[in-house]
């Protein structure tokens, strides 16, 4: 065998040659033990969708206060619009407000409604001063009446000590005109002595009838001066009476006519913000989409959506759903990594910081309530320590959420999964302080 063939085959068998084949292995081995001691960050998966932080800044539709009848588009869908711009021109169809001359009609009405409501308090004025009229010459009468039986009861005094005497003297006339007749019968005076003593008897007389008629003219008198003071206060009652019915009856008329007024300026007030509502405004900044009624003279009702925008400013976020298993591990202030569509990115799981075009995010609410499709929604905002999110982001984009857990060894990983345990539960420090 010569030299060459001996080459060729100590080449092609490697007799003689040193294998490093266990060598090789011996450094996989090595470098799979080290690997397996790595640590390794647990993590939960969900995906989501991008929202907004607050209501406010979701879409939202522009529906219609009033039914009408479409009269002019100032927009249309793709347009950008501030707030307050107006939308769309509605006209009326409603048979109680056609009238043109609706709102100067009804002020007309209110101003007259006003007006007699005026009058019926002056009136109410005018009748109270009446009755103080009407009193305050009540209290003079009765002032005179008072002063006339005052008079009245000392001349009853007069006529009565008048009357006192007369009766006296009537009384001595009598007795001795009966003392002159005894002494006429007997013959000791003449008929001419009994007849003086006669006429002196007649005067007395004549005096007592004259002065009890007078004693009882004058408590008539002072009876029809009593009867006359009280048929005066009655009469007064009757009339303070009968103005006070009046005065009543005219603030009942006050009464009713402040409601009617309450009543057409509440009309006024519906009839003016009626009128501002034939011109629907933006509510807010944004972006006119899903225009739903089309073309001119089209009847809206109450309710109906015109449009919708969306807001141009909003401060993104995330909502996820996450399995009733991982609900445990999810809290407030946990950090979240995302993944959004369109936007690439290379990502290790279990290394965060080895990851390229991946979103920070923060849990801000983990809702306590299972939503329909049997997970729990929980609400991420974006981390401002981190790197911003992109701007071209929408509403309504996918995105994949990565919540970072505890960091464990790979080994530890691996056998979690092979059981198919959870992830470990633990309650972050940072996190304990933020919600504390």
């Amino acid at each position: 065998m010569n030299n060459f063939t001996i080459r060729s085959y100590t080449h092609i068998y490697l007799h003689d040659k040193e294998s490093r084949v266990r060598s090789w292995f011996f450094f996989c081995m090595l470098v799979f033990m080290i690997f397996l001691f790595l640590p390794w960050t647990q993590n939960v998966r969900a995906k989501g969708t991008v929202t907004t932080l607050y209501q406010d800044q979701r879409p939202h539709q522009v529906n219609t206060i009033i039914g009408g009848r479409v009269m002019k588009w100032y927009i249309k869908e793709g347009d950008y619009v501030n707030a307050g711009d107006t939308l769309v021109q509605l006209t009326e169809v409603k048979t109680d407000y056609l009238d043109p001359a609706l709102l100067e009609r009804t002020k007309e009405q209110l101003a007259g409604k006003q007006q007699s409501v005026e009058y019926y308090k002056n009136k109410v004025a005018v009748t109270g001063q009446q009755i103080g009229a009407i009193n305050t010459g009540l209290q003079l009468k009765l002032d005179q009446l008072t002063n006339k039986l005052a008079q009245l009861r000392l001349k009853v005094q007069a006529d009565s000590a008048d009357a006192v005497a007369a009766n006296n003297d009537y009384t001595i006339a009598n007795k001795q005109y009966e003392r002159q007749k005894a002494m006429y019968d007997s013959g000791l005076v003449s008929l001419t002595q009994l007849e003086i003593r006669n006429q002196q008897f007649q005067n007395a007389l004549a005096k007592k009838i004259s002065a009890e008629n007078k004693l009882t003219n004058s408590k008539q008198d002072l009876t029809i001066t009593r009867i006359e003071m009280n048929a005066l206060q009655q009469e007064n009652i009757e009339k303070v009476t009968k103005a006070q019915g009046d005065q009543f009856q005219s603030l009942t008329q006050i009464a009713s006519g402040e409601a009617d007024v309450a009543k057409l300026e509440n009309l006024y007030a519906s009839y003016n913000i009626r009128n501002g509502m034939y011109y629907i405004l933006a509510s807010q900044s944004g972006q006119v989409v899903k225009a739903q009624k089309a073309g001119i003279g089209e009847f809206v009702k109450d309710g109906d959506m015109i449009a919708e925008i969306v807001p141009d400013k909003v401060q993104y976020a995330v909502e996820m759903f996450t399995d009733p298993l991982d609900l445990p591990l999810l809290m407030k202030g946990q950090k979240v990594r995302f993944l959004f569509d369109g936007f690439p990115a290379i990502v290790f799981s279990g290394w965060p910081n080895a990851s390229s075009g991946t979103f920070g995010g923060e849990i801000v609410a983990v809702e306590s309530n299972v939503s329909v499709n049997g997970k729990f929604r929980v609400l991420v905002k974006e981390d401002l320590e981190d790197k911003p999110w992109p701007k071209e982001l929408k509403i309504g984009a996918g995105a994949q959420g990565i919540t970072l857990l505890k960091d464990v060894p790979v080994w530890y990983e691996l056998w979690r999964n092979i059981n198919g345990f959870p992830p470990d539960y633990y309650t972050s420090t940072a996190i304990n302080k933020q919600s504390k």
